[in-house]
This record gives C-alpha cells, sequence and structure tokens, in this order.
C-alpha cells in the first residue's frame, strides 16, 4: 500500500529516481534551463531548491552536503562560485516552469525548467515600466473658448479697415 506517500516516484525504483534528479539538477546547474516533462521538473525543483539555498552558505560542510547529492565536482563548483553570488539575496523561489506544450511522441506535457537569475529576457520585462490605462476615458480640457475668440476678432479686425 502507499499511504503517505505523496511524492512522485516518476515510474522508477529509488535507486534509479535519485540517479535521475541528481543528472537532472547537474545539467540544470550547468546550463541553467533544460527542456523536459512537466513531471520531472516539478520533481526536480523539490529536488534543487533545498541545494540552492545551502550553497548559499559556501561552508565545507555545505559543500560536501550538495556534493553527496549531485556526485560531480564542476557542477558543484559552479554553482558555490556563479549561482550562489545571484541568489544570494534571493529568499526562495530559484527555479521557474514554463509550460511549452505536448510531446508528439506520447502527448507527454512538455516545459523549460530554469533558474529564475539568468533569463535576461524575463528581467527585461521587469525594468520596463508599463503605462497604466483606465477604463475611463480621460477628458482633456481643450481650450475652447479662447480659439472661437480668435476667429472672432480676426474677423472684425478686417471689416474695420
Amino acid at each position: 500500500m502507499r499511504h503517505n506517500k505523496k511524492f512522485n516516484h516518476l515510474g522508477r525504483q529509488k535507486a534509479h529516481r535519485d540517479a535521475l534528479l541528481a543528472n537532472l539538477a547537474i545539467s540544470l546547474i550547468m546550463h541553467k534551463r533544460i527542456n523536459t516533462t512537466t513531471a520531472k521538473a516539478k520533481a526536480l525543483r523539490k529536488y534543487v531548491e533545498p541545494l540552492l539555498t545551502k550553497a548559499k552558505d559556501d561552508s565545507t560542510n555545505s559543500r560536501r552536503v550538495v556534493f553527496s547529492y549531485l556526485q560531480n565536482k564542476q557542477a558543484v563548483t559552479e554553482l558555490f562560485r556563479e549561482i550562489a553570488q545571484k541568489i544570494a539575496d534571493r529568499p526562495g523561489g530559484y527555479t521557474r516552469i514554463i509550460k511549452t506544450g505536448f510531446r508528439l511522441d506520447d502527448a507527454a506535457e512538455m516545459c523549460f525548467i530554469e533558474l529564475v537569475d539568468y533569463n535576461d529576457n524575463m528581467a527585461k520585462n521587469k525594468t520596463a515600466k508599463k503605462t497604466t490605462r483606465t477604463r475611463r476615458s480621460s477628458k482633456k480640457k481643450i481650450e475652447e473658448p479662447a480659439a472661437p475668440a480668435a476667429e472672432l476678432e480676426a474677423p472684425k479686425a478686417e471689416s474695420a479697415e
């Protein structure tokens, strides 16, 4: 029975699932953005976000803990040198999942999972200021009395001559 086992098993045994998530985490750290199924991306988010939080504290113990999960020296070095500096002031939510549609072969739902601080396009959109618009039409005051008064004075001046 599977009482109180609420995480997604991804159709794999524990050792295979751990290896899959470790390899996905390494790819995400090295490439900053990967394309995968939505189920794997959601499982990866739960796996990698505690590692990113652990990387904020650059100590020997935290490096050893992260290495025990990833088993890749280059990924650990990348994580502690570059990524930890970018996410230092972020309190959480280091990854973003963007759904991209369905795979042609088996109709699995596909998505991108990416590190939030490394997407330049989204950062540019947030810095661009939106103009606020209202539903009501804004009535701009046009100086209507001044324009007809000038027209009326001009014909009087011509008729006087």
